[in-house]
């Protein structure tokens, strides 16, 4: 069954979430970069991972964008989403994420942080809950609270947003809200 047999540590940090914060490059997309001929970045995003971004937001938790990256594909999703919290060029996601912390009054233990490689190490070292996607490099997966099944780019965003509602109570309402 979905979202049984999670560790107990895992829902409670779970549960005291009220920020989280998503890499992009291989977390919100499969890594991969894509260019044109003309030289213009693409990327392709996954809709479920939008929905679910969506229901979290829905629900009170705020959701944040840090990437060290600049690209105007992903300043689109996220307006497209309405994500408030969109910080690219990030060379220290962790002086960033406790920028946001500070801005938005939360503790640590109320932010997750999910990623995949070695530049989201130290944000998620201050996350209350970090967060590997499945296909993240060994070094980030050991040192995270919870891997997701899913890679990133493909629906990973969605499970850790299904996890969250779920440990604070929510999916149960928001599953007969789509019945």
């Amino acid at each position: 069954m979905y979202l049984a047999d999670l560790p107990a540590d895992v829902l409670d940090r779970a549960a005291k979430i009220r920020l989280v914060v998503f890499d992009v490059d291989g977390t919100l997309t499969d890594g991969r970069l894509w260019y044109a001929e003309d030289g213009r970045e693409t990327k392709v995003f996954h809709v479920h991972d939008g929905l679910g971004l969506k229901l979290l937001m829905g629900h009170g938790v705020q959701v944040a964008i840090i990437s060290a990256r600049i690209s105007h594909p992903v300043a689109l999703r996220a307006e497209e989403l309405d994500i408030a919290h969109v910080y690219q060029g990030q060379g220290d996601k962790r002086a960033c994420l406790e920028q946001l912390l500070e801005a938005l009054n939360l503790a640590p233990e109320q932010a997750a942080f999910v990623g995949d490689d070695l530049p989201d190490l130290p944000a998620m070292a201050i996350a209350g809950l970090a967060v590997a996607v499945a296909n993240a490099h060994p070094w980030v997966a050991e040192r995270s609270h919870w891997r997701t099944r899913l890679g990133g780019g493909q629906g990973a965003a969605r499970e850790v947003c299904d996890l969250i509602l779920h440990a604070q109570g929510k999916s149960d309402a928001e599953r007969e809200r789509w019945q």
